[in-house]
């Protein structure tokens, strides 16, 4: 700015100035990476004017109905966790007793993070990159970070999709294929395969028709063709919902998101009308009080609650990015969280009352079993038949007559006993087989199926409704990863996510060796475990403590048109942040003290064994979590020591308007006068602000933030409020 100009004339009386503008903001003092973004208007933000100016500069895709958004954000936050692993959870941790940490800690921890996520992504309409970048960018790393936790979790996850995919086409048979053990010749003579028979028909299918598994991690075996094409198949499915972008994926969504609760309502009354479908249920709700004072009750509630709504992966941000901004995300926030909360029950539900049925016929299965023993043992004069009580028949022998007979020969023959090789056949230990993962989805429901009527339907529809779950899910975690890379590196979408489809893929292969199975317990133990509750405790502090919770409430105020509740102020500031230490520390812990092992299956034995990790699997699941928490450190370290640009002495982005300013090095004498003062009387910075602002709990006066940041930037430049007359 040449130094004897009207503006630095009036601004400073007589005295010259030396400085230029890059000079100035060189000589202030440090400033956080907030307030160096400069606000060039200096005004209070007017919310609705902001809406339009960002819709018609940005020209950022958008949902086309509320709906359609409501469903992506279910379709992917319910997922194949709903329906294997909260009932497995459920029944473990004390049955009912288990819904009261788990709804505690969903209020607590659960709904504020995911309407912080909703948020912050409507509000600065960017990707997760973009996001931490402008609320704090030393921490922009958190971006990066939940990208490759996208990255790992997606590798594993469609290689779930293409399991599903292959029990899929299985199942268009009758009868099933893993309904009974093949027959195979020795000789002359046809046997049933010895593996299965040790095992079960479903057991089998899965570990060896499937699977085709090995005996351990470092038995490679070479790629299980049938699988490959499976996973390939499901890569192409998702790389085409996201390359079609949001209003197509978002009509994927009306039958994804839908389809799973047509699927378990049927299966619902379907499973009421099963025998001993209530004894499941009443197993499953029976409280066991005494576990809700368990401490690792309360860190699996915790856990489960923290990936049950897809916090730190992105996907939440990248969502509600596309919407308008003065969606009420809050409504959002609410009602997916609890549609989740009652989604995993009535998943519970289901899954319990089929496997009653299936702890019955289990049970009927036994007590045929032995009672053969116990006829054996009678005609060879072991036993005698005095000890049979009188009203026992056995050719309708019930499961309570064969439990008095067995407390009968229990008692008489007490030292000879267990060299009967008998079995109690209680329904409740049946019932207390604890299945989770994929031992629940493609062996215990699968086996419960062969017994279905019309049992290759209900298999059909299962398996569809497990390929439904797992692609909304899918298309959230890839909309983590290329939301934000194409809004920071503006590259095409087409191109980038084909590129990504296939990188996946190639890597996906170590998925679908004969080992491939171990590698998916793995990344699914330690990929995004660690780093995404590091992600999110960061994306916490980030909001709450450094861009300032009192702050951020503030804007949410002017965004949604009312004030969030007080509960919000408090859970972002302290709650949150401690409950989610805890948990890191928990874990952490539970990490040191129990070796990292697998369960791997034993052909000869048919049979699982737990196995540790060998050397080389220890230093990958270590570099799995070193490689996605580094980003954290990176970027700071590089913000920190100005060795990239972060946008600290220049304008470098503004998430205002959506696009680049120039920086203040390029500015022309013209532009700085016009850059200080600007032409248009609308644009004159005021030093006030124009509205009482929510200043949180504290109620602070409203001259108290005439020495407070000014503008939506919150940079601590009050620009000149010379009138434009005085130009």
């Amino acid at each position: 700015m040449p130094k004897n100009s009207k503006v630095t004339q009036r601004e400073h009386s007589s005295e010259h100035v030396t400085e230029s503008v890059a000079d100035l903001l060189a000589h202030e003092e440090p400033v956080d990476y907030k307030r160096s973004v400069l606000n060039m208007t200096g005004e209070a933000w007017d919310k609705q004017k902001d809406v339009e100016e960002d819709l018609d500069s940005e020209k950022r895709p958008a949902w086309n109905s509320k709906l359609q958004y409501i469903l992506a954000q279910i379709g992917y936050s319910v997922g194949l966790g709903n329906v294997w692993r909260f009932p497995y959870l459920c029944q473990k941790n004390g049955g009912g007793a288990y819904l009261v940490p788990y709804l505690v800690l969903l209020i607590i921890i659960g709904l504020p993070l995911f309407f912080l996520e909703l948020a912050v992504g409507q509000r600065i309409r960017r990707g997760s990159i973009g996001v931490w970048n402008y609320i704090s960018p030393r921490l922009g790393g958190i971006g990066y970070a939940s990208c490759l936790v996208c990255f790992f979790v997606g590798l594993y996850y469609n290689v779930i999709i293409g399991w599903s995919i292959f029990y899929f086409f299985k199942s268009f048979q009758y009868p099933l294929p893993w309904s009974e053990c093949p027959i195979v010749k020795n000789g002359t003579m046809a046997v049933v395969e010895a593996e299965c028979e040790k095992s079960s028909a479903t057991t089998y299918f899965w570990y060896c028709e499937a699977l085709e598994i090995s005996s351990s991690i470092s038995e490679s075996g070479g790629l299980n063709w049938k699988m490959t094409l499976c996973l390939l198949t499901a890569w192409s499915i998702v790389g085409l919902a996201v390359i079609k972008g949001i209003q197509s994926s978002g009509k994927v969504m009306y039958f994804s998101s839908l389809f799973p609760y047509v699927v378990l309502l049927c299966f619902l009354v379907r499973g009421l009308l099963l025998r001993g479908a209530i004894d499941g249920i009443l197993h499953m709700f029976t409280p066991k009080l005494d576990k809700m004072l368990d401490p690792q009750v309360w860190r699996e509630a915790a856990t489960q609650v923290f990936f049950a709504l897809g916090l730190g992966f992105g996907g939440v941000i990248a969502f509600s990015s596309y919407n308008k901004q003065d969606n009420n995300c809050h409504f959002d926030a609410t009602l997916v969280s609890f549609i989740n909360f009652f989604t995993s029950v009535l998943a519970t539900l289901v899954v319990f009352a089929v496997l009653g049925f299936k702890a019955n016929i289990m049970n009927e299965k036994c007590v045929v079993e032995n009672t053969e023993k116990i006829l054996g043992y009678l005609n060879s004069h072991v036993l005698s038949h005095d000890l049979i009580p009188p009203h026992v028949n056995f050719s309708h022998l019930t499961a309570k007559d064969y439990s008095e007979m067995y407390q009968v020969i229990m008692t008489v023959k007490e030292n000879h006993f267990k060299e009967l090789g008998l079995d109690a056949c209680l329904l409740e230990d049946e019932l207390n087989k604890s299945v989770q993962g994929t031992g629940l989805a493609f062996i215990a429901f699968t086996e419960a199926m062969t017994h279905f009527p019309a049992s290759p339907f209900w298999s059909v529809m299962f398996f569809l409704m497990l390929i439904n779950l797992g692609l909304g899910s899918m298309i959230g975690t890839m909309a983590g990863i290329t939301t934000p890379i194409i809004d920071t590196f503006k590259v095409r979408k087409e191109v980038f996510t084909v590129g990504c489809c296939i990188f996946a893929f190639l890597i996906g292969l170590i998925f679908v060796q004969h080992s491939g199975n171990y590698f998916v317990t793995m990344f699914d133990d330690y990929s995004a475990t660690l780093p995404l509750m590091v992600v999110v405790i960061l994306e916490n502090i980030a909001v709450a403590w450094i861009y300032g919770t009192k702050k951020f409430m503030q804007e949410l105020t002017e965004m949604l048109g009312f004030r969030p509740y007080i509960f919000y102020f408090y859970t972002w500031k302290y709650i949150s942040p401690l409950c989610m230490a805890v948990l890191m520390t928990a874990s952490i812990i539970q990490l040191g003290v129990n070796p990292p092992g697998y369960s791997a299956w034993i052909r000869e034995e048919a049979a699982e064994k737990f196995l540790y990790y060998p050397v080389w699997a220890v230093a990958i699941l270590i570099s799995l979590i070193i490689l996605a928490t580094l980003p954290l450190p990176v970027v700071f370290i590089l913000r920190q020591f100005h060795l990239v640009s972060d946008g600290s002495n220049a304008l470098s982005v503004t998430y205002k308007k959506g696009r680049m300013m120039k920086d203040i090095s390029n500015l022309e004498d013209n532009d700085e006068t016009r850059f200080i003062l600007s032409k248009v009387p609308s644009e004159t910075p005021s030093p006030m602000p124009t509205h009482r602002s929510y200043l949180g709990p504290g109620n602070a006066s409203p001259m108290e933030m005439s020495s407070a940041p000014n503008g939506r930037y919150g940079s601590g430049y009050h620009l000149a409020s010379t009138p434009e007359s005085e130009l």
